[in-house]
Parts: structure tokens; C-alpha cells; sequence
């Protein structure tokens, strides 16, 4: 891992955005993994900000988000489809047969992690995954567990999980669905290249443990140690535990 600390969350916005924009631009038909959560709002501000300058073009990219919440439509206010519209989708070029989502809806969740797993597959893999991370290591909704599950899977949401959530549902935790569907670990390690986000001090627990612990699937994250090209993007605040810094 290749861990980076920068002065402040814009900051780190701002190193990410750029990071992409010079993805899309070396390789116009990337294939990009997007989360949702408070973390990615102010990249996703900075990418919305770089196309209405004319310094990036998304009309031949590709993405495919981590996660959806189960019994929720798209449609829905709180689904991570409105989240993705209203932050990025909405603003850019992005061609709506090129943006992949897991359907919340879906009768059967396993059937549809199978199908889109196999949707990577055809766009040929991930290329560059971004990634947030819950306050217990999660990445995704792949949650701590004596086992996880390799590829795309229903989830049953942890309740801190949940807690994290209730601001998309007015502030109601109970209506935060207990269930949802979610890239797995191994889907998210086979992308060729990760980036990691986290700022604040609540994630620091997280970070040491990602960076720091040992590998376990009671830290989901930590599994990134085991791929060849992972940096994690940090401010101040969520490295604050590391017992080693790499600016």
C-alpha cells in the first residue's frame, strides 16, 4: 500500500478528482468503480467542477458502483442510484448504457450479483476502483465476518452500518433497510488499480487496522494488502493511529 497524507479533506478531494481525470484522459474507455457515502461528495464535487471546465470527458467511460440498498427502486431519494445522479451522474457525460448499478429491486439477489458480475466481466474488469471505508474496516457492504464472500452478494447491514446511513433516510435508522447487495472483496481486488478515501477521526480505527493490522475478514480492508496497487488517500484526522506515515 502506498499511503498518502494530505493536509485536509479538500485536499484530499482534490488529489483523487485528479487522479481520475488523468485516467480518463490516458485511457478514454476506463472502467471506473464509484462509491457513495459522505466521503466521495466533495470528489464527486471536484469531478462535476472538472467537466464543466472542459478538463474531462466521460462519454466513453464505463462504471459500475459498489453497492444498493435491497427494496429500494432507483427512483427512490435514498437509493445510492439517486445518491450517484444528484452528486455526478446528473452533471456529466456519462452515457446511461455505460453506467452499471446493482438493482435493489432484483426478486433474486443472488441471480442478480450473477449477472453483474458477469456485466464486469464483458467491460473487460475494473480499472480503477475508489473506495470509502465504514468505521468497523468495511468496504462496500462487505462486512466484518469470520468469512466473506468473493464475489458480488446479498448483505445483511451491520446496525453501525445502518446508523451510518440514516441521514439519506431523514435521519431514521429504522428505515434504513437491514439488507442490500454489494461488489465482494473479491471483486473489489480484482480491479487493477485502488484507491482508498478517509478523512475524519472516525474512521481512524479503520485505517490502522487496514494499513497496520493484520490481514483478516474481521477488517474487511485490510484485505487490500494483498493487491500490487493500492494507495490510500488520507487526511490528517483518519491517520492519526498509523503507526507509519508515507507522504
Amino acid at each position: 500500500m502506498k499511503v498518502r497524507i494530505l493536509a485536509d479533506e479538500a485536499a484530499v478531494a482534490r488529489h483523487v478528482a485528479s487522479r481520475v481525470t488523468k485516467t480518463l484522459k490516458a485511457r478514454p474507455t476506463t472502467v471506473l468503480g464509484l462509491p457513495t457515502g459522505r466521503t466521495p461528495i466533495q470528489l464527486y464535487a471536484r469531478l462535476r467542477a472538472a467537466f464543466a471546465a472542459g478538463r474531462v470527458d466521460f462519454s466513453r467511460a464505463t462504471t459500475f458502483n459498489l453497492d444498493e440498498f435491497s427494496g429500494l427502486p432507483a427512483g427512490h431519494p435514498a437509493s445510492y442510484r439517486s445518491f450517484m445522479e444528484t452528486h455526478l451522474f446528473g452533471h456529466v457525460n456519462l452515457k446511461r448504457t455505460r453506467i452499471h448499478f446493482l438493482d435493489g429491486m432484483a426478486a433474486d439477489g443472488w441471480a442478480e450479483c450473477a449477472r453483474y458480475e458477469a456485466a464486469i466481466v464483458r467491460a473487460g474488469g475494473i480499472d480503477l476502483q475508489i473506495l470509502g471505508i465504514g468505521a468497523n474496516a468495511h468496504i462496500g457492504f462487505n462486512e466484518p465476518g469470520r468469512a466473506l464472500h468473493a464475489d458480488s452478494h446479498p448483505a445483511r447491514l451491520e446496525p453501525a452500518t445502518r446508523r451510518s446511513n440514516a441521514e439519506l433516510f431523514g435521519g431514521r435508522v429504522r428505515e434504513v433497510p437491514r439488507d442490500a447487495l454489494s461488489m465482494g472483496v473479491g471483486t473489489i481486488v480484482r480491479s487493477r488499480a485502488i484507491v482508498l478515501i478517509a478523512t475524519g477521526a472516525g474512521k481512524a480505527e479503520a485505517i490502522k487496522a487496514t494499513v497496520d493490522g493484520p490481514v483478516t475478514t474481521l477488517a474487511p480492508a485490510s484485505l487490500l494488502q494483498l493487491h500490487g496497487d493500492v494507495e490510500v488517500v488520507l487526511d490528517p484526522a483518519a491517520a492519526s493511529l498509523l503507526g507509519r506515515r508515507t507522504q
